[in-house]
């Protein structure tokens, strides 16, 4: 790969400090970096290979001589300056939901339709977290057999919310009643089985994202898929409960070997020895890992697994460099 500029939108944000964690540890190839901000962070500096490079307040003039734009600042910001970025001769690779369901972008988990970046014109969308964990586990079965089915229940993190969520709950487990918290209801000691606005329908949007974004990304369309997404008191990776129907029944070790083959997962699955993966385990990893697999005790064309990957790697900073060394 040839050498790039690099900008990074939202580079103070979780999200943003982990993209740069994951640029210098791939040793992806720079020419030059950008950090971009808001007037919050002027006068601030980032740490980048050893360097501490100043933070750029972001503007029109942002993307002069830019070869790709990292976005990470919210789908606000995305929808203003990703179009200014692309004019200014920048491929965008974008994390927020501004773009994933525009029919002319595409959304893209490289484990599963890497070849739909081919078909960017100039903006690429990086999938919702909870969509990129499930997609990376579903995908080598809908290989094995075309899927008929998804039910999925989420269990994601405080990190979901961002370096807000995590502080939150970090605040909350020391005994702190908040005021300014990130979550409708108090997170530490409880569950709470609503993430983002409910829809008409009654799902929530984050629910819907899963639904919607699933279908976009693995040609699903008319497949029955349904979610429930619950925050737990979890600081970092979310966790997932995943049944899948497909058209033809699957043994269980055609599934395994499918797993253990598939690039992005790792299979931790004997439960009889307490084998099994949790949030703790991948947090800070790069792979998605799946276990708890089994075969639905009525239904021989249905199974049920468990899969945890760390939301803001893999769900974010990582998919989103993963495309870049695609493009």
């Amino acid at each position: 790969m040839s050498s790039k500029s690099v900008a990074v939108v939202g580079v103070t944000g979780a999200v943003g400090q982990e993209m740069l964690d994951v640029l210098a540890a791939r040793d992806f190839p720079l020419s030059n970096l950008r950090p971009l901000a808001s007037e919050r962070s002027a006068g601030k500096t980032v740490q980048f290979r050893g360097e501490e490079i100043p933070i750029e307040v972001l503007g029109d003039d942002s993307f002069a001589g830019v070869d790709l734009a990292l976005f990470s600042a919210g789908a606000s910001i995305s929808r203003e300056y990703a179009p200014v970025a692309v004019d200014a001769g920048a491929v965008v690779v974008d994390n927020s939901s501004a773009f994933r369901m525009d029919p002319a972008i595409p959304l893209v988990v490289p484990e599963v339709n890497s070849d739909a970046i081919a078909a960017h014109q100039g903006i690429i969308a990086n999938p919702n977290c909870s969509t990129i964990i499930m997609v990376v586990a579903l995908q080598p079965i809908h290989e094995l057999s075309a899927l008929t089915r998804v039910v999925v229940s989420t269990y994601q993190a405080a990190s979901g919310a961002g370096a807000k969520g995590m502080d939150a709950l970090r605040r909350e487990l020391s005994g702190e009643e908040l005021e300014d918290s990130p979550f409708p209801h108090r997170l530490a000691g409880n569950l709470v089985p609503r993430i983002d606005v409910v829809q008409d329908n009654g799902y929530t949007k984050e629910e819907m994202k899963m639904v919607l974004e699933t279908r976009k990304i693995m040609g699903l369309e008319g497949v029955p898929i349904s979610a429930t997404c619950v925050r737990v008191p979890v600081e970092r990776a979310h966790s997932e409960s995943i049944q899948v129907s497909t058209e033809s029944p699957l043994e269980l070790e055609a599934v395994r070997a499918a797993f253990e083959a598939a690039p992005g997962l790792q299979v931790i699955d004997e439960p009889a020895a307490d084998l099994y993966p949790t949030p703790l385990q991948a947090a800070g990893q790069d792979d998605v890992y799946v276990g708890r697999l089994r075969r639905h005790p009525d239904e021989d064309e249905t199974c049920d697994f468990w899969v945890v990957g760390d939301q803001i790697r893999k769900g974010a900073a990582l998919n989103t460099i993963q495309i870049a060394e695609e493009l």
